[in-house]
């Protein structure tokens, strides 16, 4: 499974105003595995950056002189986020201001999600911790993600730091795909201890109800935050 965590900062908030994207941050995340690669842009938006978001970000108009603009990008932009999972925090945010943006190169391009799909990690962080703040800096806290370094908003940046969230929401996964292949490495390279041949009776303690309805509990909170439980594909 491909997906590619997208943050983007924009010259304000209403594309609809005419403002526009002059930066964009992509990770890529391959089977719940970081890879290395990934994408990122300045842009010259063609026009003023309002101061209001210029405080958040940090990013002046004179500092985008000679960058290119979306249309110079674009084809690049789309083939590195073509058929993958779009991860993103408030994405009809970010997803507008990109349709907004293709929209103006003409109708030879379509929308965001006739490329790729998309999962806005606010909705599944509202899901899993109703009535609380959600967030990139309180996810960081709550789930002990440093995020020291992010004294501004940088797509780039707020792009790595939202991978490591959304892995440590969806973290259930993440720990069984590492045990499983760890057990497959292990039956490759043959076992590092080898113990004695003796049998030896063990008891078998049956889980209490109570047990198994927190077990029943956990698997369901895993579909709901992943798509998939590999429980499942066990029965």
């Amino acid at each position: 499974m491909r997906q590619i965590v997208l943050d983007t900062e924009t010259t304000g908030l209403e594309p609809e105003q005419g403002h526009r994207i002059i930066e964009i941050g992509c990770v890529e995340i391959i089977n719940r595995r970081l890879t290395g690669n990934h994408y990122h842009q300045y842009l010259q938006p063609d026009r003023e950056i309002d101061e209001g978001a210029v405080a958040v970000h940090g990013i002046t108009l004179e500092s985008l002189e000679g960058k290119p603009r979306f249309k110079d990008i674009a084809e690049d932009f789309l083939a590195f986020v073509k058929d993958a999972e779009l991860v993103i925090h408030n994405a009809p945010f970010d997803v507008g201001f990109i349709d907004h943006e293709l929209r103006m190169l003409g109708a030879e391009y379509r929308s965001t999600e006739s490329y790729c799909t998309v999962l806005d990690t606010l909705t599944l962080a509202r899901k899993l911790h109703p009535g609380q703040k959600n967030n990139l800096d309180a996810l960081c806290k709550r789930y002990e993600i440093d995020n020291a370094q992010r004294t501004l908003h940088g797509a780039l940046l707020d792009a790595e730091i939202l991978a490591d969230v959304y892995l440590a929401m969806t973290g259930g996964q993440t720990a069984l795909a590492l045990d499983e292949a760890q057990a497959s490495s292990d039956s490759q390279t043959g076992p590092a201890i080898v113990g004695s041949q003796k049998e030896y009776k063990l008891a078998v303690l049956k889980a209490a109800p109570e047990e198994l309805e927190a077990h029943t509990e956990l698997l369901q909170h895993i579909r709901e935050s992943s798509g998939e439980c590999v429980w499942d594909q066990k029965q």
